[in-house]
């Protein structure tokens, strides 16, 4: 056998998301399957990703249909099909199928994506933000994670070169900036301002990198937030701008969960109509904007479809971001059609319109119910207390532990977040992902830190009433476990 050592950089990094718990619920889950009742629960609650449809989200017909047809043009010609699929899927199918290279969606494309999928994403981005989109600007990419991998790759040119990084961050950003050698530089996120973004915090955090010699290229913002929930506010979103703009920074837009936003108060604001309702055009500020179909009403993780807009910077820069993105050849063909739908849905006066109009407010509703319901849950517990959930998917709650928890987690080698999630799964099944996995382990007080959970709301209504009794159970047998021990 040949033994190799990995490179330096892989065995440096994580994905808690997709780590020990992830993989002792799968056992988990094996083991049930092999034995019937082996354990107290009936089966395992897969709150530790963001994977909709896994987890019972209805894809929506539309883009089904539309995919169907262009993945198997000959239904075009039959009769039956007019009876099968919707004349508005039909008809798209046909445009979409006119600009595929050989009419197949088995053909390599152009390595940022076929143009007329671009230009209706595009189109869907200049109706959003009321302000122009060009096709290209656009690189249609194997779901938002491939974008922001390609980012990394043309910003960073050695560990020299600091990307700012929101805490609690997801994950991706500090792997993909490790794997391409750069240096993660992190700004704190204040939970008791609904996990808001505080600019003097980021500046902070900006002048200490550069005493220390790095330079800081790029700036994430993660809105609405994961693993966090919040939805900024326009006034923060502006000073976010601003900042990025008198330092010269590259704002990474990480707005995968646009259209998940629950509260009646605030809406969506890309930061690229954000930039330019304050007057700043691509002269002034360079912006990289990543969104995904793998969350929102679609629901479609596995397509992996995504795209980014990538304003505000040179050709001869564009040149090279073309370049590195045709090593990989192409993204594929049914992320890209499933991109444009999302982008470029039906609209008013289609035949179609108010059909996928009940499926998307039926998604949003039970979502924003999901929402409340498990905030509500999280934060009635003892020692524990839950941000509103604003948007994305996800709730954050923090856990206040028993000083004997921390002991015994400690004693087990585990952050007392991993403790209690170990423990949480092994009596209840269900799997969430312990906020140290987001590098939320201090926040500002570095003393005697902090320690939350991230857990999805994307289990259906009925799973969420099942598994809030047995939350509620083994939380309360924990803290009565450790609350009077020495």
């Amino acid at each position: 056998m040949f033994f190799f050592l990995p490179h330096s950089q892989v065995k440096i990094f994580d994905y808690e998301p997709c780590g020990e718990i992830a993989r002792h619920a799968e056992r988990l889950a094996q083991e049930m399957e092999k034995s019937p009742g082996s354990r107290p629960f009936p089966e395992i609650t897969y709150c530790n990703l963001g994977n909709p449809q896994a987890l019972g989200q209805r894809p929506i017909t539309f883009f089904r249909e539309v995919l169907s047809l262009c993945d198997n043009p000959a239904l075009l010609h039959r009769d039956e099909t007019r009876m099968l699929f919707s004349p508005c899927a039909i008809n798209r199918a046909r445009k979409i199928i006119e600009s595929m290279p050989g009419r197949n969606s088995g053909a390599y494309t152009n390595s940022q994506g076929i143009r007329s999928l671009r230009e209706a994403v595009a189109n869907g981005i200049a109706a959003r933000d009321g302000f122009p989109s060009r096709p290209e600007d656009i690189f249609l990419t194997d779901g938002a994670s491939s974008a922001i991998n390609l980012s990394m790759q043309i910003l960073i040119r050695s560990q020299e070169d600091g990307i700012l990084c929101p805490l609690p961050e997801y994950p991706l950003y500090s792997a993909s900036i490790i794997l391409h050698g750069g240096t993660m530089v992190p700004y704190n996120l204040s939970e008791d301002g609904d996990w808001g973004l505080e600019i003097f915090e980021v500046k902070r955090c900006l002048e200490e990198a550069r005493i220390a010699g790095l330079t800081v290229r790029a700036m994430v913002i993660i809105n609405p937030g994961n693993p966090t929930g919040q939805v900024l506010s326009i006034t923060n979103q502006e000073e976010i701008v601003e900042f990025c703009r008198k330092e010269g920074l590259v704002m990474l837009a990480d707005e995968v969960y646009q259209d998940n936003v629950y509260v009646e108060d605030k809406k969506f604001h890309s930061f690229k109509k954000v930039a330019r309702s304050l007057g700043y055009d691509e002269n002034d500020i360079s912006i990289v904007s990543f969104h995904s179909v793998s969350m929102g009403f679609s629901g479609e993780c596995g397509r992996r479809g995504g795209y980014m807009e990538i304003c505000g910077f040179g050709d001869d820069v564009m040149g090279e971001i073309r370049k590195v993105a045709s090593v990989t050849l192409c993204p594929n063909t049914s992320g890209q059609i499933l991109t444009s739908l999302a982008m470029d849905p039906p609209k008013l006066g289609d035949g179609c319109f108010e059909d996928f109009m009940a499926e998307k407010e039926d998604i949003r509703l039970s979502l924003a119910k999901r929402a409340k319901t498990l905030a509500s849950a999280f934060s009635s517990l003892e020692g524990m207390t839950c941000n509103k959930v604003e948007g994305a998917i996800y709730a954050f709650p923090r856990i206040h532990l028993p000083a004997a928890a921390i002991k015994a987690a400690k004693a087990e080698g585990m952050s007392p977040d991993m403790f209690y999630a170990c423990r949480l799964l092994n009596a209840t099944g269900i799997a969430v992902v312990p906020g140290s996995g987001f590098h939320q382990v201090s926040g500002r007080n570095k003393a005697t830190g902090t320690w939350h959970i991230r857990c999805t709301i994307l289990p259906g209504e009925d799973k969420i009433k099942a598994m809030i009794p047995r939350l509620k159970e083994f939380h309360e047998s924990f803290m009565n476990e450790f609350r009077n021990r020495s």
